[in-house]
């Protein structure tokens, strides 16, 4: 099955297209190799998905679709702050600098 159908068909990217795109900008890898929209996933394959400041990994547990089962064993999800810490870093220093302008 392709990456960009797996995506989709277990609903952890709600569009083909969007699922495509991710793939297309280098945010899909299985076992830790980066993977076009057409690479195929097998049975036991680690997929892992940069989702903005989110990152996702997965083990594939099913190739079909079925109602009450998920196709997927979640590994991680964790959040990736440090993308934006210097932003926030910035704005903390423009809080301070209002506050000590008051």
């Amino acid at each position: 099955m392709r990456i960009d159908l797996f995506l989709k068909t277990s609903r952890l990217i709600k569009r083909r297209k969007i699922a495509n795109d991710a793939a297309t900008k280098e945010l899909v890898y299985i076992n830790d190799k980066l993977v076009k929209p057409s690479a195929r996933v097998k049975l036991d394959d680690i997929v892992t998905l940069n989702l903005g400041t989110k990152q996702i990994i997965v083990k594939v547990t099913s190739l079909t679709s079925k109602k009450e089962e998920l196709m997927y064993q979640l590994i991680s999800e964790k959040y990736l702050w440090q993308r934006f810490l210097p932003l926030s870093f910035l704005y903390l220093i423009f809080l301070i600098k209002i506050w000590y302008n008051n």
